[in-house]
């Protein structure tokens, strides 16, 4: 998704991750809003009750794509208010922070400005993976898949760390965390490679 004013606002009142962003002191005791109909943006909406005033669910359709017990849970949260069939067409402020949104009824194309003071992306993630695709085994929403427990891919000597290959955390420390292990399976393949022994001490001593 790309809103006019998305550039100016982003990490200043926008938002695709309410758990990386959700507790810092702009959004506290705040109106926020959150874009999705599914189990990640319920999720989200409710996290972020923890710390706004009141939290938006925006969802384009009349109905959610949650599960029932997500939707439920929602549903009963007082901080919580579904605007159906409503999406985001403008993001708005003043020359440091977010502080409205310009929102679209689907259905009756009425355009109203809305104030909140965050705005928060749960759609869905598109993995950068495309080039790999017939290359290396991707799963159904193009994630490269690898053996559980480890980085290595469907290629023997080809390792995917990071977001590419985690659909489920998407987080700074856990991608570090898997660049770790990915060097580390890389230097385990190469010692069982026939490759000069300084090869590896070289990446060894990088570690």
């Amino acid at each position: 998704m790309f809103l006019p004013g998305e550039e100016k606002y982003w990490q200043n009142g926008i938002s695709a991750c309410a758990v990386c962003d959700g507790a810092v002191p702009i959004f506290r005791n705040k109106p926020l809003a959150v874009v999705g109909g599914g189990d990640s943006a319920v999720e989200e909406a409710i996290f972020l009750t923890k710390f706004a005033s009141k939290v938006y669910l925006l969802v384009r359709r009349d109905q959610l794509r949650a599960s029932k017990i997500m939707e439920t849970r929602l549903l009963a949260n007082d901080k919580v208010e579904v605007l159906w069939n409503t999406i985001p067409i403008e993001a708005n402020g003043d020359d440091s922070v977010l502080t409205s949104l310009k929102l679209k009824n689907t259905k009756t194309n009425k355009i109203t400005e809305f104030p909140v003071n965050g705005l928060f992306y749960a759609i869905g993630h598109t993995p950068n993976t495309q080039p790999f695709k017939g290359q290396l085994e991707l799963d159904e929403d193009g994630y490269i898949l690898v053996n559980p427990g480890s980085t290595c891919t469907s290629v023997p000597g080809v390792f995917a760390v990071g977001d590419v290959q985690d659909k489920r955390y998407r987080q700074a420390i856990t991608a570090a965390g898997s660049g770790c292990m990915g060097a580390l399976d890389a230097l385990n393949y190469l010692e069982h490679q026939e490759i000069p022994v300084e090869n590896t001490n070289r990446l060894q001593a990088r570690l």
